[in-house]
């Protein structure tokens, strides 16, 4: 069934009326076709749109300005208020029905119908008014047509095709088949927000197919057929079925977050328009509480977080020798002890490995040696000097609910237990 696609003559379109041609139940729900649509169906990398469908209900009957004039003066020789009476009858409808609002979930084309999924029916022949989700469609067009001014700006710079894109809720990745880093993207980025500032209008057209052989357009395959053209002047002109701004400015403004190595090529992980407002907010509420924290200006909090990790570094170091200082007294202590097993708390992997290493070197027997992480766990590592620890690592773990291995003679690993049932299954060795 035809469904007048409302969105290629107007991407502004934010409600439409149309009539329902075909409603059938299936796995997700509802699927309805529609007689005309503004509701966009996922494709070219564009998420579908979102919303409502509401059926247009007419009223069945209303009382009259004379039959409600006659009921009221009735009634006002029995009520001395009759004129506020007059007035709240004459315009009141008798009976009204509230229309059911139908959620479109989903969007989809599939073997050339636009399928609506909702959660509710809608019987073929009802009268709608759609209404899509503005906020969300608005900013998938600001971030669809951002994609294309980087993707076309770096084909221009480097020759590098965009061979894949993603437009999450969050971020929007592409992938380049070549090398970019950081201080390429930086160039990128500048391009591209003077492309917007400049706010040229967006051409989209239909070439002929002679036409269409001469246009230096990027598409990642050969195209027959009507083609759709998007040009953004002075940055890209690209074939794409998905939906775009009408003049660059809207987009507002571009931020290029990252690049990494990706298959042959790189990611890039960029945003466009209210996202890079909302992530401007983010950074500086983090800053911000950085900077208290620090006490320091929210200009210098990096300089702040370099001289605390300086000072962290040195106590760590101090740290380490005490605790190397003090293992090596619990060593001497246990000398000659046997079979030692020590409940400590909140001590880290390496301290709890050190302290086991130190004192199964003189106790003669085997050390374990258990930390208490709060939360009901505990992290342990188990030594014996030459000994063959495999057969008490695989009770360990199976007794004391725990997870953890190594080698013959030395093991690490955590458990969920209490410290009870540690001594009891010590006790048991």
């Amino acid at each position: 069934m035809k469904t007048e696609r409302l969105f290629y003559k107007d991407a502004y379109i934010k409600e439409f009326t149309a009539t329902v041609l075909d409603c059938r139940e299936g796995k997700k729900g509802f699927e309805l076709v529609l007689s005309a649509t503004a509701f966009y169906p996922e494709g070219g990398g564009q998420p579908y749109d979102t919303g409502i469908l509401q059926p247009i209900v007419e009223i069945s009957h209303t009382v009259s300005a004379p039959e409600a004039d006659a009921a009221v003066r009735m009634q006002a020789k029995e009520d001395a208020n009759a004129d506020a009476e007059i007035q709240t009858m004459t315009a009141r409808p008798l009976k009204t029905e509230k229309p059911a609002i139908v959620q479109v979930l989903e969007v989809h084309e599939k073997n050339g119908e636009l399928i609506h999924y909702t959660d509710a029916p809608l019987a073929a022949g009802t009268t709608v008014c759609g209404k899509i989700d503005w906020a969300w469609r608005f900013d998938l067009m600001q971030q669809h047509s951002g994609e294309h001014i980087v993707s076309g700006l770096v084909h221009a710079a480097y020759g590098y095709d965009n061979v894949g894109f993603h437009m999450g809720s969050d971020v929007i990745t592409i992938d380049f088949n070549g090398e970019l880093d950081m201080a390429a993207l930086g160039e990128i980025e500048a391009r591209t927000n003077e492309v917007i500032w400049q706010n040229e209008e967006t051409h989209i057209f239909y070439p002929s197919a002679e036409e269409l052989k001469s246009l230096p357009y990027r598409s990642k395959k050969e195209l027959t057929g009507e083609v759709r053209i998007v040009e953004f002047p002075n940055a890209d002109m690209c074939a794409c079925c998905g939906l775009h701004v009408a003049r660059a400015g809207e987009i507002g403004m571009v931020k290029l977050l990252s690049v990494v190595k990706f298959r042959e090529g790189v990611r890039v992980e960029m945003i466009s328009g209210k996202r890079v407002l909302d992530y401007l907010n983010l950074v500086n509420e983090q800053n911000h509480q950085i900077s208290v924290l620090l006490s320091a200006k929210p200009a210098q909090t990096a300089d702040a977080v370099k001289r605390s990790m300086d000072e962290n570094y040195r106590l760590k170091g101090r740290v380490t020798a005490l605790e190397e200082k003090l293992f090596a007294q619990e060593a001497e202590r246990l000398a000659g002890t046997g079979d030692t097993l020590l409940l400590e708390k909140e001590m880290d992997s390496e301290s709890v490995r050190k302290l086991a290493v130190a004192v199964m070197e003189t106790c003669g027997g085997r050390c374990a040696v258990f930390s208490d992480n709060g939360d009901g766990t505990f992290k342990y590592a188990v030594g014996e000097k030459g000994g063959d620890l495999r057969a008490l690592v695989k009770a360990l773990n199976q007794t004391l609910n725990g997870r953890g291995g190594g080698k013959p003679f030395f093991v690490q690993g955590s458990v969920k237990t209490d410290a009870g049932a540690i001594r009891a299954f010590w006790k048991t060795l």
